[in-house]
């Protein structure tokens, strides 16, 4: 089977592949229909990533038809359509059973899919766990609204859920990339009075704005954000601030633009190290929550995707085949066409 194989540092490749196979009991196979690349992809080419492992096959957010399960696979069944959740996780341990399912301690568990185990951007794949890691696909979502519900869409979910949002609360959001849209999209889920969001790229603030997710965009540079922000809350700041761009110096604005006792969700995986200047925040008793996202809620995601709550399927600017992943790597690494995401066919590959 064709896939994409992380090299080591700098390289990636479209390689044939053996067909995976079932080497536990708890273990389902899946045909991809559908994948897609993600920032996290990105990341682990730069070698930015530490725990990815050279020679694995890359794809961490992708749906597709379950073909095999292993004895011990009770939920799922062969034939069942699923979209596959970033996460692997045992759902007995000390943190599994608490929701932090990033922390799985089984050696498979957390983020392994396309990182430290064999991923989607292949045209089979091997899930642990399935009974926890997929969630089925109603027959009136399509593949394309299902494909981000594993991962971007678990990002934004998970991140509104922690940012203690309250009805007519300010919330900032820094990055209206595919994982900043999705976070502004859960983040209406809890009814804010508005939603303020800062980007460099003026046609993903304009999306934003279309597709009613953010009320304000600003532009750094061109407007002063922590001057507009104070100005819009009577010299506050920001109730929730969600730093989901990454950028060198994006997590010194999240800290600036919040109120006194507001709460910083860092939503971004960086490549370099942030400084925390605690003398010059002390006194803003700031609530600083980091990491990587616990995505636990698939199926509540599924369900509100079902009934139209969510849609991220406008996210797709992009698609093309598995044979022509490597020029979408190029495309989507250097932000050309205005690019959000790929849908990647890998159906007839």
């Amino acid at each position: 089977m064709k896939a994409v194989v992380y090299k080591g540092k700098g390289k990636i490749a479209l390689e044939n592949r053996p067909v995976p196979k079932i080497q536990d009991d708890r273990d389902a196979i899946i045909k991809v229909t559908l994948t897609t690349i993600c920032s996290s992809d990105i990341h682990i080419k730069h070698g930015a990533v530490p725990r990815a492992v050279p020679g694995t096959i890359l794809g961490h957010e992708f749906v597709g038809r379950v073909v095999e399960t292993g004895s011990a696979v009770k939920k799922i069944n062969p034939g069942d359509r699923v979209s596959v959740n970033v996460e692997t996780f045992c759902g007995e341990c000390f943190f599994c059973k608490r929701g932090f399912v990033n922390n799985c301690t089984d050696p498979d568990g957390g983020w392994a899919l396309g990182c430290r185990i064999d991923g989607g951007q292949a045209e089979y794949v091997r899930i642990p766990f399935a009974d926890n890691g997929l969630t089925v696909i109603p027959d009136h979502v399509s593949d394309e609204q299902a494909l981000f519900n594993g991962d971007i869409l678990s990002t934004g979910y998970w991140a509104a859920k922690i940012g203690e949002i309250n009805p007519a609360d300010t919330v900032a959001v820094i990055g209206a990339g595919p994982a900043g849209l999705c976070t502004m999209m859960c983040a209406r889920l809890y009814t804010p009075a508005r939603i303020i969001v800062i980007d460099t790229d003026e046609y993903r603030l304009n999306l934003s704005k279309e597709k009613g997710l953010a009320d304000i965009t600003l532009i750094p540079g061109r407007d002063d954000p922590e001057k507009v922000i104070k100005e819009l809350t009577d010299g506050r700041g920001a109730d929730t601030v969600f730093e989901v761009a990454g950028g060198t110096d994006t997590f010194q604005t999240a800290w600036k633009i919040a109120r006194p006792n507001a709460v910083v969700v860092v939503v971004a995986m960086y490549e370099e190290a942030q400084e925390l200047p605690l003398p010059d925040m002390y006194g803003k008793n700031l609530v600083f929550k980091t990491g990587g996202v616990d995505g636990s809620y698939c199926r509540e995601i599924m369900d509100l995707t079902a009934c139209g709550k969510l849609d991220a399927g406008f996210l797709i600017t992009h698609r093309c085949a598995l044979n022509d992943i490597m020029n979408a790597y190029d495309i989507f690494e250097n932000k050309k066409d205005h690019v959000i995401k790929y849908a990647v066919n890998v159906k007839g590959e």
